[in-house]
This record gives structure tokens, C-alpha cells and sequence, in this order.
């Protein structure tokens, strides 16, 4: 965009004042917007008007007023959203196809829930073919099964699962089908106890929690050779609920630094930045508030070193960050963010361009997707279908490096269903 606000700036006024040009000035200019106006319009032609139509009458994101010489307005394709849904997905309020994960690829990764209210996980491939896959030891009741939640460049997946005794495990499924399973030493073997794995970077090593036989979370990360290390961040609480917390998706970079959270024995969060060589930095975004449920929690970082999350006020509304490698934060609403308790903005992935994806809850309650650019600009959308009511929406969950975006709707009978949205107006 930036490129075409300056053709039309710096190049076009000579039609306008063609006096303040040479004869040979405007031979020069000529051929220059000939040939942007050809390479830009490529993409477009085929939703064209008809010839001599001024470009602001076309769809997409027109230029207005720019003709080019082949008679053809310049036009900008329109970001796409395309939904679906897993097969054997429940049609269900709390069922359908949750999409957590796209790599570089446009390969996607998620869960489903069944009629049953079990999970169940899913491959997606870019030209929409849809393989499902359970864990080996995966239970099959309510609340229990395969949750997938990451996808490195090669197609290896991470996540977990519950057993038949709601106990959570690690599993690695890798580019073959292939379905590792693992268990973080000290993690309990209680209900909701146990292994929770939802990071995966290109070596294949893999980050998450285990919550132990106490109640306590605490860190690990797994290295491609299956060795686990566990960790604990400073001021970390030991209570029941408390600990070092890694959440799902995009907490480890690929040099292997972990994002994480802690809640300490007051049950505020604060942000956790856990170096490759183990030391960890604890911080608070400015705003932050101190009570209970209240403080910052970091929710991914890029391979720059870049985190981000969101913050919870005193007021329990939520507004997202921007943690530069250097520690110093930006802070962000997307607008039309509500700002009473439950409200706000809410990031939930950062691209190794830096651009920054997530939702923000309106002021009734609702979800809707924002994309937020690496200098601060930022665009809202919807997905089709995307219900109005409380709890109902959009909920994007990952970008990758194209800015291709996956994520999840939840409809207006709260069933839910995958999205993909594409920055260019051809599906992939």
C-alpha cells in the first residue's frame, strides 16, 4: 500500500500540471507508470471494469482516480477468509473445529470436538485435505482425547492428551504420523494433573507445563532428543493454581528461549522471558494491575527475541503488549476493545516479521479478529458466520511469516469452526 500512495503522489500530478515537466521528463515518467501500473495490476485483471472505469468503482481496495494504460485500475486484492470443518466434528454448542496452528507451509493443526465432547486432532493441507489423528492412549469421554497446538516448518506436531483417568500427557507426532508420547519428570498422575506440551520450534524441540501431584505448574522444555528439562521462574507461587506457566502455540522461538508466565502466591501473573541458556528474566507491563487474576502474562516471541501478550488492568480489563528483545514494551488496543471486566484486547501470536494477530472483546461480550502491523497499525475483521452474541466471534490463533492467518469462529448456536484467512485474493 505504502508503495502505491506514493505512485500516485510523486508520479501521477504530472497529468494534472504537465507544464512543470520537459517534454523528455514526461517520456521518462510515462514509461515509469506504464510499467508500475502493469506490474501492479497483474493480480487483479480478472475482476476488472470495463475499460477507461476509474479505479475507484472497482472492488478490493482500489486506488482512486489512477488509470493505467491498458485502460486496467490498478487494484489491491482484498485479504480472503475461507472456513471449515474437521470431519467428525459435533454440530453441538461446545463442539466443532478449533484451528490452533499454521506453519510457514500453510500446513494447519488443531483439535476437534466430537458429538461425544471428546478431542480429537487434525492436519490441514493447503489444499484443504483434512487427516484426523488420536494420540495413542487418548481417552474417548467428555473433556478427554487430543489436543494438538503447534506445527514447526516441517509439519512435526506437539500437543497433548487426556487419558481415560483425565490425566494429561506429552505426545510429538512427527511429519510421517509417527506418535511419540512423553512425560515431564515430576508431573502428577492425579485428574487435570500431569503433562502439558504446546510449543514446538524447527529442531523439534518442544515447550509447555506439567501441573504436579500438588497442583503446582511448572516449566519444561524437551529437546529433539527427548531429554526434559524442568524449570520454575523466580517469585513463582507454590499454592494449588500457582507456578510457572507456559502456554500453547508460540512460546519458544527457534533458538530455543521460552515465553512463559508466573503466578505468584498472591495470584497476580507476570511476564517470564527464559534465555536459551536458562536465565530468566521476570517483568510487568506498565498498566498492569496487582490484584488477584490481575498482571501480565506473555503468550508467544518471535526468532528476534520479540514478546508478546496482554495485560490485565485493576479494573480486570485486558489490553495487549509488545516486549522488544532489548525489554522495552509497547502497549496496544485494537480498536473497538470494550473495557469492562472480560473486555479488551487480547494477542495470541507474533510473526517473525514482528506482526502480531489476536482478538478483542467488545463491549457486549463479543470476540473479533485483529491483525496488528510491526509499526502499530491495526486492521479488524470478522469471519463469516462468526456469531454476534456473548462468548460468540472470531478468534484468530496464529500467523505465519506471509501473514496468513488460522484461528476459530464460534457461530451463533456456539458451535465452532476453523478459518483461514489469506492476505492475497487467490486461495492457496
Amino acid at each position: 500500500m505504502k508503495q502505491l500512495i506514493h505512485l500516485k503522489s510523486t508520479i501521477i500530478p504530472w497529468v494534472t500540471d504537465p507544464i512543470r515537466y520537459s517534454p523528455l521528463a514526461r517520456v521518462f515518467l510515462l514509461a515509469a507508470v506504464l510499467f508500475a501500473c502493469l506490474a501492479l495490476s497483474q493480480t487483479a485483471r480478472a475482476a476488472n471494469p470495463a475499460p477507461g472505469t476509474l479505479a475507484a468503482s472497482a472492488p478490493g481496495g482500489a486506488i482512486d482516480g489512477v488509470l493505467n494504460f491498458s485502460n486496467t485500475p490498478i487494484v489491491c486484492p482484498r485479504p480472503t477468509i475461507i472456513t471449515f470443518d474437521a470431519p467428525g466434528a459435533g454440530t453441538g454448542p461446545g463442539q466443532g473445529t478449533l484451528a490452533f496452528a499454521i506453519n510457514p507451509e500453510g500446513l494447519i493443526t488443531g483439535l476437534y470436538i466430537d458429538p461425544g465432547d471428546a478431542s480429537h486432532g487434525f492436519l490441514r493441507t493447503r489444499n484443504g485435505f483434512i487427516t484426523t489423528f488420536d494420540a495413542p492412549g487418548s481417552g474417548t469421554g467428555p473433556g478427554q482425547g487430543t489436543q494438538p497446538f503447534a506445527i514447526n516448518p516441517e509439519g512435526a506436531i506437539a500437543g497433548r492428551y487426556a487419558d481415560a483417568s483425565d490425566v494429561f500427557h506429552g505426545f510429538l507426532r512427527t511429519p510421517d504420523g509417527a506418535t511419540i508420547t512423553f512425560d515431564a519428570p515430576g508431573a502428577g498422575t492425579g485428574p487435570g494433573q500431569g503433562t502439558r506440551a504446546g510449543n514446538i520450534n524447527p529442531s523439534k524441540a518442544i515447550a509447555g507445563r506439567y501441573i504436579d501431584a500438588s497442583g503446582v505448574s511448572h516449566g519444561f522444555l524437551r529437546a529433539a532428543d527427548g531429554t526434559i528439562t524442568t524449570f520454575d521462574a523466580p517469585g513463582a507461587g507454590t499454592g494449588p493454581g500457582q507456578g510457572t506457566i507456559v502456554f500453547s502455540v508460540d512460546c519458544l522461538n527457534a533458538a530455543g528461549a521460552i515465553a512463559a508466565t508466573s503466578l505468584d502466591a498472591s495470584n497476580v501473573f507476570h511476564g517470564v522471558l527464559r534465555a536459551t541458556n536458562g536465565t530468566m528474566t521476570t517483568f510487568d507491563a506498565p498498566g498492569a494491575g496487582t490484584g488477584p487474576g490481575q498482571g501480565t502474562l506473555t503468550l508467544g516471541i518471535n526468532a528476534a527475541g520479540t514478546t508478546q501478550g496482554e495485560y490485565v488492568d485493576s479494573s480486570d480489563a485486558t489490553h495487549g503488549f509488545v516486549r522488544a528483545a532489548d525489554g522495552t514494551m509497547t502497549t496496544f488496543d485494537a480498536p473497538g476493545a470494550g473495557t469492562g471486566p472480560g473486555q479488551g484486547t487480547v494477542p495470541e501470536n507474533i510473526s517473525t516479521p514482528g506482526v502480531v494477530v489476536g482478538n478483542y472483546i467488545d463491549a457486549s461480550d463479543v470476540e473479533h479478529g485483529f491483525v496488528r502491523a510491526k509499526h502499530g497499525g491495526i486492521t479488524t475483521f470478522d469471519a463469516p458466520g462468526a456469531g454476534t452474541g456473548p462468548g460468540q466471534g472470531t478468534v484468530p490463533a496464529c500467523n505465519n511469516p506471509v501473514d496468513t492467518i488460522t484461528g476459530y469462529y464460534i457461530d451463533g448456536n456456539d458451535v465452532t469452526h476453523g478459518f483461514l484467512r489469506t492476505p492475497q485474493a487467490a486461495q492457496p
